[in-house]
């Protein structure tokens, strides 16, 4: 009788162990055919097949982390696997986020807090939502792929939305004009760089060009403007909304899209696909965006309505939603503390 039973758990155990083993390839069946449709989606290749494995291990943790955060089910905003799939959270910030830069960020709120012109201060009542886009004022989503030109993107977004406010024309304008001819001590073209140092160069030349007359290349090339050729929409400079003042940030906004300097490093914000953003992101400044509205959920949060330049593939079609009137005075991912805007 003891002989059966051993002979029985015998049998118990080896098949726990074939059924464990079946369970396990076919998970890894199934991870390699969703790392196969994601790649032909993405247009991803890799150059032999020890790069493809490494890929893959990565593509596999970042869908657990992703498949894990979802099913906490509180977190208030949903992540999805996209083109950032099989790279790590580090290669993800050296690629996409401001390059090498760091926006100044003790001497930048310290000068904002010395101007004394916000020209919107004296605002007092402002729509309960806002968004440029239905207004005409933004153009469709861009994409600045593997070059930190972010801070261009957004220097242009804002511009934009500004000359169809006073113009009524929305044209899409030149990021790589800045990228190629934009060099100071803290702005370089895919290196990263500033709004500021953009807005004091088209000011200098004496405007912006079109996409059309200056395409977009996605790598740095030599600057091929002359002063005061091909521009299309000019402005005459740019102000600070108050640091660390989402009332202000709100007045601003209420008037024109608005660009912003924000913590993107988090796995959070690089899978971030629908809903509105929140929790600790941090405020170390890496990313730059346009704020293009704002709104309130139907559950009653409110947010701020941003355009990023990672395609349409990420987030809501391009755009993110960030949560607004939180506790840290910086805002929700430091959203709050270097906002710009050109004036025209």
């Amino acid at each position: 009788m003891s002989c059966f039973n051993q002979k029985n758990q015998y049998n118990i155990l080896t098949l726990f162990f074939i059924l464990t083993l079946w369970t396990s390839l076919v998970i890894s069946s199934r991870l390699l055919e969703k790392h196969e449709q994601w790649m032909e989606e993405h247009g991803k290749f890799y150059k032999d097949a020890a790069e493809k494995e490494q890929r893959f291990q990565i593509f596999k943790e970042n869908l657990e982390f992703i498949e894990s955060f979802n099913a906490a089910g509180d977190n208030g905003f949903n992540l999805s696997i996209n083109q950032f799939g099989d790279q790590t959270n580090d290669e993800f910030k050296a690629n996409y986020l401001n390059g090498k830069k760091k926006p100044l960020i003790g001497v930048g709120i310290a000068a904002i807090e010395e101007e004394s012109v916000f020209r919107y201060e004296n605002v007092t009542e402002v729509p309960a939502t806002m968004d440029w886009r239905e207004r005409g004022a933004v153009t469709p989503i861009k994409h600045q792929h593997l070059c930190g030109s972010c801070w261009a993107f957004a220097t242009v977004a804002a511009i934009e939305g500004i000359h169809q406010i006073t113009t009524g024309r929305l044209v899409s304008l030149s990021e790589q004009e800045l990228v190629d001819c934009v060099k100071t001590n803290t702005t370089d073209g895919c290196n990263g760089g500033y709004v500021e140092d953009a807005c004091d160069f088209i000011v200098k030349k004496g405007g912006i060009t079109s996409e059309t007359n200056y395409p977009y290349t996605r790598v740095d090339g030599k600057c091929n403007v002359r002063k005061g050729t091909y521009n299309v929409a000019k402005i005459k400079g740019y102000e600070h909304v108050p640091a660390n003042n989402e009332k202000a940030l709100l007045k601003a906004v209420a008037n024109q899209p608005i660009a912003v300097y924000i913590a993107a490093t988090k796995r959070a914000f690089q899978f971030y696909s629908s809903g509105i953003l929140k929790g600790k992101c941090g405020i170390d400044l890496d990313h730059t965006v346009t704020i293009v509205g704002y709104g309130t959920s139907d559950d009653g949060v409110k947010y701020w309505l941003v355009k990023n330049s990672w395609g349409t593939k990420w987030g809501e079609k391009g755009y993110i939603k960030i949560k607004r009137d939180v506790h840290a005075k910086e805002g929700s991912c430091g959203i709050a503390m270097v906002p710009t805007y050109p004036i025209v």
